[in-house]
């Protein structure tokens, strides 16, 4: 099966094919352009130095979030736009189980939390556990101060492998159970994406339930707008 799959949910814009689990091509540019204007020319060059077209892909996939909620609706219109009228899969994942799926098979027996900065004093983060081949959920993606969440990681007896742009925050906190997670590995990648869209579809291979159609964002939490919006009005 041929894998399309790409992140935009934070800084860096990556999109990688795949031949089911084995990468084809991974492209990731972290150079200050928005994803509007470099994700399409990312795509573009994978297909053409790669020699595919766009019908040749058989699934389409996107992290839905959390990140950044400008850039995660830039990547969900982008593969909703590629896959219409194809009739193709289209499946949108966590991004932050991606991140930890594309990190799993360097860390042996050990834990992967995705940290995300998602400002105000808090993390997007999740837990996940690394067992042989397998990675385990083992907490819900939500928002947390990294003093909770490290005050909770601290429960286990086990390594723990940050990833993400929350990485330096929880170094700053000078953990004892943090293991060193390369530089090039902090980032979300397309490959992570195309991963998680597979195990998904394995676990529930009905085409019907995924569908460019039934894309939508995963924020955990309300905008700056609709905050605003919820705000009482002064008198």
């Amino acid at each position: 099966m041929k894998i399309l799959a790409i992140d935009t949910s934070a800084l860096v814009a990556s999109a990688a094919l795949c031949e089911d689990e084995t990468p084809i091509a991974v492209y990731s540019q972290k150079s200050g352009l928005t994803h509007s204007e470099t994700m399409l020319p990312i795509i573009r060059d994978l297909f053409l130095h790669t020699g595919t077209r766009l019908d040749d892909v058989d699934m389409f996939a996107v992290s839905h979030g959390p990140g950044s909620f400008t850039g995660i609706r830039i990547g969900i219109s982008l593969i909703k736009g590629l896959a219409f009228e194809k009739h193709k899969l289209c499946i949108g994942v966590s991004t932050l189980e991606a991140m930890a799926r594309s990190l799993s098979p360097f860390c042996g027996d050990a834990l992967i939390c995705p940290v995300m900065d998602a400002r105000r004093g808090q993390l997007y983060t999740a837990l996940f556990e690394v067992r042989g081949k397998a990675l385990i959920r083992l907490s819900q993606d939500a928002p947390e101060s990294a003093q909770a969440l490290a005050q909770r990681l601290s429960l286990y007896d086990k390594p723990v492998y940050f990833t993400g742009d929350g990485y330096e925050i929880m170094e700053g906190l000078s953990l004892s159970y943090m293991e060193e997670t390369p530089m090039h590995a902090r980032w979300q990648n397309g490959y992570g994406v195309a991963l998680a869209a597979l195990e998904a579809y394995r676990r529930n291979p009905e085409p019907a339930d995924f569908t460019d159609a039934g894309l939508r964002p995963v924020y955990l939490r309300p905008s700056q707008a609709e905050r605003t919006l919820q705000k009482p009005l002064c008198h």
